[in-house]
């Protein structure tokens, strides 16, 4: 099966641009007939069919639209701090893309070493990664904000957790409190974790502590593990 995107798509035919074209004639050697899928990341599936194939332009017949495909039902927001290496980021974005993700906030906090993300291109990477996992549903990647103004926003809909390494009676294991089907937003900190300060500021906001395991996780591992327990407690108690 293979996967295109495209936010804005044509009915019935749908021209890609040069780039993808070239991919799908000259890469891919597909010709006149073949099936190929589409996407605009918000949920429709295209089933369609190579029209025309000129030096520059593939054309595409659409023939049978899939409506809300393979639909999660529930909703996962991580907001996590950049990594000194955005590499190690841009992975963490790719990787919870594959599993499972619908919204992405980086968060900078009082020990966040990297301060400026490239949204585009994270952008950029959702993008390769739903074509990847065959996704129907595109995660959407917010600009970069403060912890303290984020944590301070309306999220009364969600259930809010904050993962860190430091000691606490209070904090539990991310899948003793998660249940299937529920709304959930998760906080991951930077390489020096958050502060006491930024902890007590969450927990003043209706976030509960939690732990992500017993071993020291890096941020952007951190991240994965925890869409990866969303994602398989889902799974398992999907009916």
């Amino acid at each position: 099966m293979h996967l295109f995107y495209d936010p804005e798509i044509s009915f019935p035919f749908h021209k890609f641009n040069e780039d993808e074209s070239k991919h799908i004639s000259r890469v891919l050697r597909m010709q006149v007939g073949d099936h190929i899928w589409l996407t605009d990341g918000k949920g429709n599936m295209h089933k369609s069919t190579i029209y025309r194939i000129t030096e520059k332009i593939v054309e595409i017949e659409i023939l049978e639209t899939y409506k809300e495909y393979e639909k999660r039902h529930y909703y996962l927001h991580i907001a996590i701090a950049p990594t000194k290496n955005i590499d190690r980021y841009e992975w963490f974005v790719e990787k919870s893309t594959e599993i499972g993700i619908d919204e992405i906030t980086p968060i900078i906090c009082k020990n966040s070493e990297r301060k400026i993300v490239k949204t585009d291109r994270l952008k950029r990477i959702t993008e390769a990664a739903i074509k990847q996992s065959q996704k129907a549903y595109i995660p959407k990647i917010n600009e970069a904000i403060s912890y303290e103004k984020f944590i301070k926003s309306n999220f009364n809909q969600l259930n809010k957790f904050i993962a860190h390494c430091k000691e606490s009676l209070q904090k539990q294991y991310l899948g003793n409190y998660i249940k299937p089907k529920e709304n959930i937003l998760i906080l991951i900190g930077p390489e020096g974790d958050f502060s006491k300060e930024e902890i007590i500021s969450g927990c003043n906001n209706s976030f509960k502590e939690i732990s992500l395991g017993n071993s020291r996780l890096r941020t952007e591992t951190a991240g994965i593990v925890a869409c990866n327990i969303v994602s398989v407690i889902n799974v398992l108690n999907h009916k």
